[in-house]
């Protein structure tokens, strides 16, 4: 991951911002006519992981080191998003955390539903939604984890876990569908997918003591997905072979014209003459879509951002912290008649980066982590009391 600076460009004169900063002497965007207010002690907590739980912690570099591992390999938040928002749901939240569980956030309580059995030794993450129950895949990686090579491994089909659901009353997760039920080939682990909404589209890497090989294939599911576990899903899937062209035109990467309207107006003080990405969630939604703005001979480093489009409300947050939020949260008015406020969050160290957030009732949550190329050291999450730095301040 890449930090970077954010800049705006003129345009803001036509349409201002209101910017919230969480230090006084914290370098400010150069946002006309902005708004300091600090995010004070009382109005934020800062979590690690350690191998086992999350810890409150008083500033991140101040968590325990942790040797950086392939982020594969790394306890760290690696995929998240809202449920639906809909007049009867809590406005609930939720994150894989690779290596450990699923993190459920309503409001300000926080709930770690920890899993020794599916996630220790795997990876896990590409969260989605399906008739408002969050589902998630887990595979183990040929490059960086030796129990892959295990006999016992190798020879239990049942072992190799691909797509799972997330119980939220019972906070459980159970296997919806294995490698097996997809793919006639032994040893094999689903590396990716995409889900469009209708069909799903997996990347499967078959991993052998002479070669690695991948294969591709579509399914869409004879019964209702959910319904389907390991042991039923024989004959009730419909599975046809794609290559390796048609899964990249599922992970195909837009032009930032071609975003939806919403992240344009959100954004539309930002400097579109950058480089940029942006990876846009629908609350509740099936897999996300990114968008770049590519900018030819740019000497400048691509911005990375995540953003989250609810029902009332869109979001979108840059890794350096800078957080882009319209509309009402769930039961608040709408901010500033619908123009755009930025937040500032907490300056992170070097080295360390936002990657990921929601937005649970008026509570902020946005993951952080110690990154450098592809490995990952200490990791963990911000929470932020958005009713106290928002709401009480504007109008």
């Amino acid at each position: 991951m890449k930090y970077f600076k954010l800049a705006f460009t003129s345009l803001l004169f036509f349409a201002p911002l209101v910017l919230f900063s969480c230090k006084k002497e914290q370098a400010q965007l150069p946002v006309p006519n902005a708004i300091s207010v600090e995010i004070t002690k009382s109005n934020h907590n800062w979590y690690y992981f350690s191998n086992t739980n999350y810890h409150q912690i008083d500033k991140p570099q101040n968590s325990p080191l942790q040797v950086p591992k392939p982020w594969t390999e790394t306890v760290r938040i690696s995929s998240a998003n809202n449920e639906p928002c809909t007049q009867f749901s809590d406005s609930k939240a939720y994150a894989v955390v690779n290596r450990l569980g699923i993190l459920s956030f309503n409001d300000d309580m926080i709930y770690l539903s920890l899993d020794t059995s599916l996630f220790t030794d795997r990876t896990a993450g590409n969260l989605v939604f399906l008739n408002n129950i969050p589902v998630y895949s887990v595979y183990k990686s040929a490059f960086f984890n030796d129990t892959i090579l295990a006999s016992d491994y190798k020879n239990d089909g049942a072992a190799h876990l691909f797509l799972l659901q997330f119980d939220p009353t019972a906070k459980i997760s159970y296997p919806i569908l294995n490698c097996n039920n997809i793919t006639d080939k032994t040893n094999s682990e689903v590396t990716d997918f995409y889900w469009n909404g209708l069909e799903w589209c997996c990347s499967i890497k078959t991993i052998s003591e002479t070669k690695n090989e991948f294969s591709y294939i579509t399914f869409k599911p004879l019964i209702p997905l959910l319904a389907l576990s390991p042991s039923t899903a024989e004959g009730k899937i419909d599975i046809q072979e794609c290559d390796a062209e048609y899964f990249r035109s599922c992970r195909l990467h837009y032009n930032y014209t071609n975003a939806p309207d919403r992240i344009k107006k959100l954004l539309a003080g930002f400097d579109d003459k950058l480089p940029f990405s942006i990876e846009v969630k629908n609350a509740g939604g099936s897999s996300p879509r990114v968008f770049e703005n590519s900018v030819p001979n740019s000497t400048e480093k691509e911005l990375n951002a995540k953003a989250i489009l609810s029902a009332s409300w869109s979001a979108a947050l840059f890794e350096d912290g800078t957080l882009f939020l319209e509309g009402a949260l769930p039961g608040k008015h709408i901010l500033r008649s619908g123009k755009t406020v930025a937040i500032r969050l907490p300056k992170l160290p070097v080295g360390f980066v936002y990657s990921d957030f929601v937005i649970s009732g008026t509570t902020l949550y946005a993951a952080w982590e110690e990154s450098s190329f592809y490995k990952t050291g200490r990791a963990g999450f911000l929470q932020v009391n958005l009713e106290r730095t928002l709401y009480s301040r504007l109008i």
